[in-house]
């Protein structure tokens, strides 16, 4: 239980940075998108389940506080935690390329579902200039700052590690 709760707080943390902190370091109205890396962090550091799980529920808090169709972001997040899962047997945890891969695809993939939400199904149908003002300098954004916020989340996972191995190793020699 103590887990969900830090993973919880960190959903949290990350949206209100998201929401003040990330905007005041903008270059040309572009941010890193700071939800993403973590669910993508917390997929491939955790697996499937609670990339999708933390995923959800960073989409979710965006989606009510920011989103004009509710549920949309909610589910992109929890896809890009979920397909990020994927590579949690896979890679080393403290590989630094892999996280870095994944967040540059997932948040490509997440402005691709953006415009075509936002601007294509409104008969806008400026791709390329979409691509080069907003979808390439936010990806590469987020790929660097993920080289510095990815080791935040390993070390939040070590901890979280820690402590249920801790719990399960006491719970076995009290059940014996």
């Amino acid at each position: 239980m103590k887990n969900k709760i830090i993973l919880f707080l960190t959903i949290l943390v990350c949206f209100m940075l998201q929401s003040t902190l990330i905007g005041s370091i903008a270059i040309a109205s572009i941010t890193p998108n700071l939800p993403l890396i973590l669910c993508v962090s917390m997929g491939l550091l955790r697996g499937r389940k609670s990339g999708m799980w933390v995923g959800f529920f960073s989409g979710l808090l965006i989606d009510l506080f920011y989103g004009s169709v509710f549920g949309f972001y909610a589910l992109i997040y929890m896809y890009a935690g979920f397909f990020s899962g994927y590579a949690h047997r896979v890679c080393y945890d403290d590989d630094i390329k892999v996280p870095m891969l994944l967040v540059g695809v997932m948040d490509f993939l997440y402005s691709v579902a953006v415009y075509g939400l936002q601007f294509l199904l409104r008969g806008r149908m400026g791709f390329q200039l979409y691509f080069r003002r907003i979808i390439l300098p936010e990806v590469l954004y987020s790929v660097f700052l993920t080289f510095f916020v990815y080791r935040i989340f390993f070390f939040i996972n070590n901890r979280l590690k820690k402590s249920s191995l801790k719990k399960e190793s006491e719970s076995y020699w009290i059940l014996k």
